[in-house]
């Protein structure tokens, strides 16, 4: 089965936890670092429609709602950890890209590019399971 490429419109989640499969998301701490980060990964191959940059606010308030939302069950995987940790970042002002990667390539190039960008968090999506690239 295909994975979906994601648009801003989608809130990819299951028990109401956010995950986007087949994809990287990448905190960046500044607009700038973040616009550099996405010329980056243009740069590097990455299509328009494959990366989708948010503002700290926009990606806030996704997780609030569905931190306010999630499951029971959502509560006891790493998922609600890693929604908290985006929610703490995105307070203290951090840019978010989510970048299509549904392959472990596409994954290491992102990797590679966030620690070339200093992220703080770059998370790629599998069906069961999140990995932390950084």
């Amino acid at each position: 089965m295909a994975i979906k490429r994601m648009t801003k419109q989608d809130l990819p989640h299951s028990l109401g936890a956010f995950k986007p499969v087949g994809h990287v998301l990448l905190a960046l701490r500044d607009e700038d670092t973040a616009r550099d980060a996405e010329r980056a990964l243009h740069e590097a191959g990455f299509d328009q429609e494959d990366v989708l940059h948010f503002t700290a606010g926009e990606h806030e308030g996704r997780m609030d709602a569905m931190l306010d939302h999630a499951s029971d069950f959502a509560g006891f995987g790493y998922e609600i950890v890693l929604m908290r940790r985006y929610k703490k970042l995105s307070a203290e002002g951090c840019r978010w890209l989510l970048i299509y990667a549904p392959n472990d390539v596409e994954a290491e190039t992102v990797g590679d590019i966030a620690r070339r960008f200093g992220s703080p968090m770059a998370v790629k999506y599998h069906r069961l399971v999140e990995e932390d690239l950084i």
